[in-house]
C-alpha cells in the first residue's frame, strides 16, 4: 500500500512538472534548461515538444547504460515508460494552457515566475515519492556514480551544456536564439531553490503521508 501511494503521489508530480514546464515555455521567454534541445526542434521539425522530450529521454537512458555498464539496473530501465508519459504529459499541459499567450514583457516575466514555483513544486513531489528520478537528473547521477564527481556541480555543468547545445541549435536551424533566452537560465536559478523551500515548508508532510516504519526502511 505504501508503494502503490508512493507511485500515485510521483505520478502527479510527474504531471506538476509537466504542468511548470509548459508554463515555463509558453512565457516565451525561453524554457527550461533539460527542455531546451527538445523545444528548438520542436520549433524546425513537425514533432511536438512532448515527442521531442522522450526521444531525448531515451537517448540519455541509452547515454546512462554506456556510463553504468554492469551498474545499470531495473531501476534505471523504469525511467522508460516514465519518460513516454511526461512526454505526453507535457504536450497535454501545451495544449491545455494553449490560452496562455503572453504579449507584454511584464506578463510574461509572471508567467515564467509561476511556471518557476509549479516546477519547483512537481520536483519536490517526486523527490517526496522517492521512486524513481526523471533521465536528466538520472544521467548527472550515473556521472557522479562513476566518476565520483560532486552531483550539485555536475548538475550546474549538465544544465549549462544543454543550454550551449540547445543555443548553438537555434542559431543552425532557426537562424535566431529561440527557445533559449533569459527565462532559461531564471528557470535554472530558481527551481531548484523552489523545490528546497517547499522541502523546508512541507516537511511535515512525510509523516503525515508514509508510516514511520516504512521511513525507517529508507524509502523515503
Amino acid at each position: 500500500m505504501e508503494k502503490l501511494k508512493r507511485y500515485v503521489i510521483f505520478l502527479i508530480g510527474l504531471f506538476i512538472n509537466s504542468l511548470g514546464v509548459s508554463l515555463i515555455t509558453k512565457a516565451s521567454l525561453g524554457t527550461s534548461p533539460i527542455s531546451a534541445i527538445p523545444y528548438v526542434l520542436s520549433l524546425q521539425f513537425p514533432f511536438t515538444l512532448g515527442e521531442f522530450t522522450i526521444v531525448f529521454s531515451l537517448l540519455l537512458i541509452f547515454l546512462q547504460l554506456l556510463i553504468l555498464r554492469k551498474n545499470f539496473k531495473l531501476e534505471h530501465v523504469l525511467q522508460i515508460p516514465i519518460s513516454v508519459l511526461f512526454g505526453y504529459f507535457i504536450d497535454l499541459t501545451m495544449e491545455m494552457l494553449s490560452f496562455v499567450n503572453p504579449e507584454n514583457y511584464l506578463s510574461r516575466i509572471v508567467y515564467l515566475l509561476i511556471g518557476c514555483v509549479i516546477l519547483g513544486f512537481g520536483v519536490y513531489t517526486e523527490v517526496l515519492a522517492n521512486v524513481a528520478m526523471l533521465p536528466g537528473e538520472s544521467f548527472v547521477r550515473a556521472i557522479t556514480f562513476t566518476w565520483k564527481t560532486d552531483f550539485g556541480i555536475t548538475k550546474i555543468c549538465f544544465d549549462v551544456s544543454m543550454t550551449v547545445i540547445a543555443g548553438v541549435l537555434a542559431l543552425v536551424f532557426l537562424r535566431r536564439l529561440q527557445g533559449v533566452r533569459e527565462g532559461t537560465i531564471i528557470a535554472a536559478l530558481l527551481v531548484g531553490f523552489i523545490a528546497r523551500l517547499f522541502g523546508r515548508w512541507l516537511s511535515f508532510v512525510k509523516p503525515i503521508l508514509f508510516s514511520r516504519g516504512y521511513q525507517q526502511e529508507g524509502h523515503v
